[in-house]
């Protein structure tokens, strides 16, 4: 366009340029401005100070009112952990009992089968249990200690601790089930012995032999051949175990020890029997009369 009508062309100013050149809107500036020039009256800063004080005043009385509360609630609290911690004792106590109770009892029936029974079933029926781990075991065999790498942790904050050093429940069934694969034939962890159907699993950050809790450092014992320690150390669980070791400081050997004595498991197993299904022409399979429990190898489980 050319001619007296040309008309520049105006290009306004960027949004953003604007909003970082002036941050503040007018509106606020005003206001403050005239807080300047007029200051607040005394009686509005009075007011201001009384507010202050009643909400100081309050917050005095709500943190007074609490701190008496706990004070007076602590001697309940107190009570009632100790009467917890009583019947804590006595359940054990009770526990006590009734173990050692249990153990005369199982002695007993032992010596009254033994008199019943022949010299040769009497044997034959002590294998059976020394092997079902119902039994108590004797025999030369391999005890592999894990233990838990050094807790660096700070004893205040608890700041860089349990770290990846920490022995798993899993490391332990690992350990097991090596052990069953090298040719053992009783296995316990710290005392606990493994029969067909025990567990080794977690709660929490306990590790449990049959839901009862074992504690560091752990002694997996195994009564078995004498090439039983070369086959476990030339497995893929020990040399997982060695690896670890060697990367967070978690302990563990295997060594060779004579004389093992294994006890017989706490609790005794429930018979259980596999019925099979008719074969296809409808003839039905002859039924097994032993228990149908699974291997002692069944405590499975990985790093």
């Amino acid at each position: 366009m050319s001619g007296p009508d040309r008309r520049e062309r105006g290009y306004p100013a960027d949004f953003l340029t604007e909003l970082f050149r002036n941050p503040l809107d007018a509106g606020y500036t005003d206001a403050a401005a005239r807080r300047r020039s007029q200051p607040p009256s005394p009686a509005r800063l009075r007011a201001g100070r009384a507010v202050t004080a009643v909400v100081l005043v309050a917050l005095g009385f709500l943190l007074a009112v609490a701190y008496r509360q706990t004070v007076e609630e602590e001697p309940s609290r107190s009570q009632a952990r100790s009467g917890l911690v009583d019947q804590i004792r006595d359940r054990q106590d009770e526990t006590d009992r009734l173990t050692a109770r249990a153990e005369q009892l199982r002695a007993e029936v032992a010596r009254q089968r033994d008199a019943a029974l022949s010299r040769s079933a009497a044997a034959r029926l002590r294998d059976l249990e020394a092997a079902t781990g119902l039994g108590p075991v004797r025999g030369d065999g391999v005890v592999v200690r894990l233990a838990d790498a050094p807790d660096n942790a700070d004893v205040v904050t608890g700041a860089g601790g349990p770290g990846p050093g920490r022995v798993l429940y899993r490391d332990l069934q690992l350990v097991a089930n090596a052990l069953w694969a090298a040719g053992a034939e009783a296995i316990a962890v710290n005392d606990q012995r493994l029969t067909s159907t025990s567990t080794i699993r977690s709660a929490g950050e306990a590790i449990l032999v049959d839901f009862r809790p074992v504690t560091g450092p752990y002694r997996v014992s195994a009564v078995g051949p004498e090439s039983m320690r070369d086959r476990f150390e030339a497995s893929s669980a020990a040399a997982l175990l060695r690896r670890v070791a060697e990367q967070t400081g978690l302990s563990f050997g295997a060594r060779e020890v004579e004389g093992l004595t294994l006890p017989e498991a706490a609790t005794d197993s429930a018979l259980r029997y596999a019925h099979p299904p008719p074969s296809p022409s409808g003839s039905s399979v002859p039924r097994p009369s032993g228990s149908g429990t699974s291997s002692p190898r069944s405590s499975g489980g990985g790093r």
